[in-house]
């Protein structure tokens, strides 16, 4: 392809080619720029074992453990029995939580060296594995450089992405609540010290876990433009891209002066994957319907990085992530704000997707506290996640908002404004119980507040709701629905807060909407 078109460069975005020290030097050898690090210091840093010496000599803190190559799993437990237990063995020219586990025992090692060494061969070519001491309760958080090819490396503020699944990162934000400026400065520094180490240009990750005391240590550095550099972007105002093409052209950085490097706001990344979010496997199919949301309360406050749309097939033979889902905001409240938002105004229909999963993380409690280590996704959801479980509020939202869609579908199927300005419904709302799914029973009654109902755009409406399983209060509130013909959102203010419902599909006995990302089928 590089022949046929001509091209002076390749930039290989942030696939497996993006880290293959081999495809950089046949491109050196064919006098085709590589937008990204040298050989050498791909091929040093894309090794855990040799990376996590030349670290130590760079003076960058290290996780404790061993340096060399670890000969077999009887060595792995003399390993771990010298610096202790927990311990992590992982691949040692992977990434992407391929080839890791987790072992607490001389067993446990045992039988992780096989399954990591198995697993680190088969998707890398290279069943080497390290061990080193397992951190309990960490958090993951890397710290952004970027380098030219004159000696000018700068340090960017750091990325949390705690929150992982199988050890790969779900959702990330920019900077982090754990981090104080002491210790980003130090994280900082340390990561500028290892790229200047073997002379890295372009840009890159280093990255570190951090336990409860803001102890940090090294756990790898990724040569290649990361998934989630937008949130970077977005806080730091560089375009990490254009410093990268600035890199391999020869020309100096935007800017060389660490001191001018601010963080502006805040900024948070969901990755929308096709796949189940209670088992995560891959979901195969055409993405029938599909519309991305769109800024919301400022210009470009909602960013999508994706390649695709409706009609595109999502296939077994590549990763399945559909879109790099990005908001920002002048405060974390508002970042999660508007990913909330986002989330309720992203449609996909013909796959399985995890925007239920996205969307109760980001909603959560723990989250908005900042409460999170990579182990919150296990913590949350030990069973795997299963859907939203209803709550008072929300139960009353969600049998609010049916009753609603229920009258103005009424009114639309009679072609006509004149409808009487009251009905009652009895809904059964699907709620989450640890033994399966119960119907709730709901009974509302609304009354229009206008004489006749609009068609097409706002109603309001006056609703009286009372659930039969005596948990929930009953309630009363004034509710605005605004919903165009032919669209699924329904624009809905509500005493509690504005909310976004989408009306899917109709059911024989009723119809299915998506509320706070889950599905629910309303009968």
């Amino acid at each position: 392809a590089i022949k046929a078109s001509g091209a002076q460069a390749v930039h290989p975005g942030y696939g497996f080619l993006s880290e293959n020290s081999g495809f950089v030097k046949r491109l050196d050898e064919a006098g085709v720029a590589f937008i990204g690090p040298k050989e050498y210091a791909m091929a040093a840093m894309g090794d855990k074992i040799q990376s996590k010496i030349i670290a130590k000599k760079a003076g960058v803190n290290t996780i404790p453990g061993y340096d060399g190559v670890v000969r077999d799993a009887e060595h792995a437990v003399e390993i771990a029995a010298d610096i202790g237990y927990p311990v992590m063995l992982k691949a040692s020219a992977g990434g992407g939580g391929k080839g890791m586990r987790i072992a607490r025992t001389a067993h446990e090692v045992r039988e992780g060296f096989k399954l990591a060494s198995d697993e680190a061969q088969s998707s890398f070519g290279d069943n080497r594995i390290l061990v080193e001491r397992f951190i309990e309760e960490p958090r993951h958080i890397e710290i952004q450089i970027i380098a030219d090819n004159n000696g000018n490396i700068l340090w960017l503020p750091e990325r949390e992405c705690s929150i992982q699944r199988r050890n790969q990162k779900v959702i990330e934000e920019a900077p982090s609540t754990h981090l104080d400026a002491q210790t980003r400065r130090k994280m900082g520094e340390q990561a500028v010290a290892l790229a200047r180490n073997v002379g890295y240009n372009s840009a890159g990750t280093v990255e570190f876990l951090v336990d409860k005391q803001r102890n940090f240590y090294f756990l790898e550095m990724n040569t290649r433009l990361q998934v989630e550099h937008p949130i970077t972007e977005y806080i730091t105002g560089f375009d990490l891209v254009e410093e990268m093409i600035r890199s391999a052209s020869g020309l100096e950085l935007t800017t060389k002066d660490q001191s001018k490097v601010e963080i502006n706001g805040w900024a948070i990344e969901s990755r929308v994957y096709a796949e189940d979010p209670e088992k995560y496997l891959p979901s195969i199919g055409t993405l029938s319907k599909y519309v991305e949301p769109r800024s919301w309360k400022t210009e470009n406050d909602v960013r999508c990085d994706s390649g695709i749309n409706e009609g595109s097939e999502i296939s077994m033979y590549y990763d399945p992530m559909i879109c790099k889902l990005s908001t920002h905001g002048p405060t974390r409240a508002d970042a999660i704000a508007t990913m909330n938002h986002a989330l309720d105004q992203y449609l996909i229909k013909g796959v399985t997707h995890n925007i239920p999963l996205l969307r109760d993380v980001v909603s959560s409690s723990d989250f908005a506290s900042g409460r999170i280590t990579t182990a919150f996704l296990d913590d949350h959801y030990p069973h795997g996640f299963k859907g939203h479980k209803l709550t008072s509020e929300t139960a009353e939202q969600l049998a609010t908002a049916s009753a609603a869609l229920q009258f103005i579908r009424q009114a639309r199927e009679s072609y006509t404004h004149v409808a009487s300005r009251s009905a009652s419904y009895v809904l059964l709302l699907p709620q989450l119980q640890p033994d399966g799914v119960h119907k709730l029973e709901a009974r509302v009654t609304l009354t229009l507040d206008s004489e006749t109902v609009s068609l097409q755009g706002a109603n309001t409406f006056t609703v009286s709701t009372e659930f039969t399983n005596g948990e929930y209060a009953s309630t009363t509130n004034t509710l605005k629905v605004v919903w165009d013909v032919d669209m699924p959102f329904v624009e809905i203010k509500h005493a509690s807060g504005d909310l976004t419902v989408q009306f899917l599909d109709p059911l024989p006995l009723g119809f299915r909407v998506q509320f706070l990302g889950t599905k629910f089928d309303i009968d």
